[in-house]
C-alpha cells in the first residue's frame, strides 16, 4: 500500500475520509471504530486506530461538540498539596494510559490547598468543559459527589463516601492496612504504638484510625494518634513533632504512618534523637511508588497500587458517560494481605 496520505495538501489535517481511503473502509465504519462501537470487530478497531495514529488524526473538538454535545474530555481534578513521590503522578499516568485508543482525552484541573474544592467542579459542570470527572481526597459527606449526582453528571471517585449514594469508586482498604501494620509491629516486639493519620476530614482517615486502634486493642498494645500533625503535614512539621515525642519519657516504639513523606520525616525526627530504626523503634508505611526500603531497608512497607486505581476509574467513568452497563460493579476495594500484596479485582 502506498504510504502517502491521499487527498491531503501540506498542512492539511487528516480526516475520517483520509483514514477510510487508507484502510479501504467506509467513513461510517472508521467513525464507529474510533468510537469503540460494540458491533465493530477488534481487529478492525486496531487497524483503524493504528492508521489514525500513523497519520496524526485528531478529531475536531469543536465539530464533535456541535454534532454530539460532547467534548470527549475527562477531567482529573486533583489537589496540588505537596506529597513527595506522590500518588498524583501515578494516577495521572494510569488514567491517561487507560484512555489511550478511546475517543477520550484527559485534562488535569488542579486546586490549591485552602481553595474551595467545589470551584473546579462547578466550572466543569456549568460550562460543559468535560464529559466526566475523576476526583480524589474524598470526604464522608463529599459535597462534590452530591453536586454531580444531583445533576446527573458522570464521575468516579478515588476513595469512598458515606452518603448512601451509589457511585463508581476505587479505594484502598486503609483499615486493613492499619491492621496489617499493627500486627507487623507487634511481631517485632513493639508494644507502644502511635499513628500519624491522614487529615480527619478525608474518608480514609477514619478507616485507618479505626483499624489501628481496634487492632492494637485486640492485641493488648498501647496505642495513640498524633495530634497537631497529619500524614499530609509538611516534612518539617512531622519531623519536629516526632522528635519532640521521641525525646520524652513516654516515647512509642512503633509508628504507623499514612504517607511516604510522613514516613521519611518520622525517621528523621527519631534519628535526630539518637534512635535507630529496627533497634529502638520500627515503622510501618504504605507507598504507591517503591522507594521507602531504599531510604531505610528496615521499614515495613505495603504497596498501594494507584496504577490499578487509575485504570479502573477511567473505565468506570467512560461507562457512565456512554451509558454502558459494566460487566462488574463499578466499585472496588483493594484489600492488602499480610505481605502487602493486593488481590486482583474480580
Amino acid at each position: 500500500m502506498d504510504d502517502s496520505v491521499p487527498d491531503m495538501h501540506t498542512g492539511d489535517r487528516p480526516t475520517l475520509k483520509t483514514i477510510a481511503a487508507l484502510t479501504g473502509l467506509s467513513i461510517a465504519t472508521v467513525s464507529r471504530a474510533l468510537k469503540d462501537a460494540a458491533d465493530i470487530g477488534e481487529d478492525t478497531k486496531r487497524r483503524v486506530r493504528d492508521e489514525a495514529a500513523r497519520v496524526g488524526y485528531r478529531p475536531n473538538r469543536a465539530g464533535v461538540r456541535l454534532r454530539t454535545g460532547k467534548t470527549n474530555v475527562i477531567a482529573l481534578v486533583l489537589s496540588t498539596q505537596e506529597d513527595v513521590m506522590n500518588h498524583t503522578s501515578r494516577l495521572i499516568y494510569s488514567v491517561s494510559a487507560a484512555l489511550k485508543g478511546s475517543p477520550y482525552h484527559m485534562i488535569v484541573m488542579p486546586f490549591a490547598p485552602g481553595e474551595d474544592p467545589m470551584t473546579p467542579i462547578r466550572y466543569i459542570v456549568e460550562t460543559g468543559s468535560a464529559d466526566g470527572v475523576i476526583i480524589n481526597q474524598t470526604e464522608p459527606g463529599d459535597p462534590r459527589v452530591r453536586y454531580m449526582q444531583a445533576r446527573g453528571f458522570p464521575f468516579a471517585t478515588h476513595g469512598r463516601t458515606e452518603m448512601g449514594l451509589a457511585h463508581p469508586y476505587f479505594d484502598y482498604d486503609n483499615e486493613a492496612f492499619a491492621r496489617v501494620a499493627v500486627r507487623a509491629l507487634a511481631a517485632r516486639g513493639r508494644r507502644h504504638l502511635a499513628l500519624i493519620a491522614p487529615p480527619p476530614a478525608q474518608s480514609y482517615a477514619a478507616h485507618m484510625t479505626t483499624g489501628f486502634l481496634d487492632e492494637a486493642q485486640r492485641l493488648g498494645l498501647r496505642a495513640g494518634v498524633f495530634s497537631g500533625v497529619t500524614s499530609d503535614s509538611s516534612a518539617r512539621e512531622i519531623e519536629d513533632m516526632v522528635a519532640a515525642r521521641f525525646a520524652g519519657a513516654e516515647r512509642p516504639d512503633g509508628l504507623v504512618v499514612g504517607s511516604p513523606t510522613a514516613a521519611m520525616a518520622s525517621v528523621a525526627g527519631a534519628e535526630g534523637c539518637g534512635l535507630r530504626i529496627g533497634a529502638e523503634f520500627d515503622l510501618a508505611a504504605k507507598e504507591a511508588i517503591r522507594f521507602l526500603n531504599l531510604f531505610r531497608r528496615e521499614m515495613i512497607v505495603l504497596n498501594e497500587d494507584v496504577s490499578r486505581a487509575g485504570t479502573f476509574l477511567a473505565r468506570a467513568v467512560m461507562d457512565v458517560i456512554e451509558g454502558r452497563q459494566p460487566d462488574a460493579p463499578a466499585q472496588h476495594l483493594d484489600v492488602p494481605d499480610d505481605t502487602g500484596r493486593m488481590p486482583r479485582p474480580d
